[in-house]
């Protein structure tokens, strides 16, 4: 990609900690801007990869979203799982996520897994008592799209929230254990997107294959179809507090079915964290007001 090459012939300029080098730097910027066009992943802004406004819509404070998503009430006199957010999906918002997920912004990445950080801090609310690591579960692609995007976008963010949990004094691991059968969800209503997940996410069966031989595999595929998925060691669940990871909460299927799944499997999934929030009809817009980064506060952070 464009951007992609455009940081590598940055990271690669020798005189970057320097006020020379700040000015060779700002000077091959601009020469790299006419060869190789940028535009923010929000708004569209040339010449500028995400700018600050945009930048800014994910910087509000971290608030509970799962009254926004009918989905994810059980419907059994329970309460539907405790999901945090920190924008609703909308605007530049939805573009900036749809960019660094499906048109190859990967740029994205790092200022994407900080606010995942900062989400993990907040969840470490729900996942107190917790005996062991919390496994934080990305929620799955299809085969297809992991193919088309070649990475797991969401396992970037379990990073951040892995990061987040420790800062809070949560020992937590990333554990990539979901696999999900189906097409993609974009485009469906709320009834087709728990149509087209019903029965087809489910935790990851265990491998048989050695561990040198899964190594050996790992090494040497990749090099002949670059598009395939490395082999994984398989992860116990049972007993395991469980915290789910996705980029949008829309309708709230995609994080129930990986719920269902875990329960099934004897997990006790905790919470959900997600990036932004779909708002539900009828929300006026800006019902959530930016805070400047000295004032944000985690909202309503105890589970429940």
């Amino acid at each position: 990609m464009p951007e992609r090459l455009r940081r590598t012939c940055l990271r690669r300029t020798c005189l970057r900690r320097t006020a020379a080098g700040r000015a060779v730097r700002a000077a091959l910027t601009r020469l790299l801007a006419l060869v190789l066009p940028v535009e923010c992943a929000g708004c569209g802004t040339d010449d500028d990869p995400w700018c600050a406004r945009c930048r800014a819509a994910f910087a509000g404070d971290v608030r509970r979203c799962e009254d926004d998503a009918a989905r994810l009430d059980p419907m059994d006199g329970t309460a539907p799982l405790p999901v945090w957010t920190v924008a609703d999906a909308v605007g530049p918002v939805r573009a900036a996520v749809i960019a660094w997920k499906d048109r190859g912004r990967a740029d994205l990445s790092a200022p994407l897994a900080e606010v995942a950080y900062r989400l993990g801090v907040a969840a470490a609310a729900a996942t107190r008592g917790a005996a062991g690591d919390v496994l934080v579960v990305p929620a799955p692609s299809s085969a297809a799209a992991r193919r088309r995007r070649g990475r797991s976008h969401t396992a970037t963010l379990a990073a951040g929230v892995v990061a987040g949990l420790g800062a809070a004094g949560v020992a937590a691991r990333t554990a990539d254990v979901l696999v999900r059968r189906g097409g993609d969800q974009v485009g469906l209503g709320a009834r087709d997107r728990e149509r087209n997940l019903h029965g087809r996410v489910r935790v990851r069966a265990p491998s048989f294959v050695s561990a040198q031989a899964s190594a050996l595999v790992s090494a040497l595929v990749p090099a002949l179809v670059p598009a395939v998925v490395p082999l994984r060691a398989h992860v116990q669940v049972t007993g395991q507090v469980v915290v789910l990871v996705d980029d949008v909460l829309t309708t709230g299927a995609t994080l129930a079915a990986a719920r269902r799944a875990l329960l099934a499997e004897g997990a006790h999934v905790v919470a959900g964290v997600v990036l932004a929030a779909t708002p539900p009809p009828g929300a006026p817009v800006g019902r959530h007001a930016h805070t400047s980064p000295s004032r944000r506060l985690v909202r309503d952070a105890a589970p429940g």
